[in-house]
């Protein structure tokens, strides 16, 4: 299985869903980067995606977007392929 990177806050909803929905598929292991506790972090991550939102999702080097772009990657049945695992 890919690696799945993800930008988050301590009070995000939207990351918690995305988190529920990787478990869901398998995933174990999600590298969290809190951009609430460092504010370079939300610069790279806002250098690498062009957005200031949380959460932002990695799998691998893939670039997947937020949680709503993580659900539609998921019905359209893309994010098994993509995670490695289908």
């Amino acid at each position: 299985m890919k690696p799945v990177r993800m930008y988050t806050t301590a009070v995000c909803p939207y990351c918690v869903r995305a988190k529920m929905l990787l478990q869901k598929r398998g995933v174990t292991q999600i590298e969290e980067i809190r951009v609430d506790l460092d504010p370079q972090q939300r610069m790279q991550m806002m250098e690498a995606t062009g957005r200031r939102t949380v959460p932002q999702i990695f799998v691998g080097d893939t670039h997947v977007g937020g949680c709503d772009d993580l659900y539609a990657l998921d019905a359209s049945g893309g994010l098994m392929p993509l995670l490695g695992t289908a």
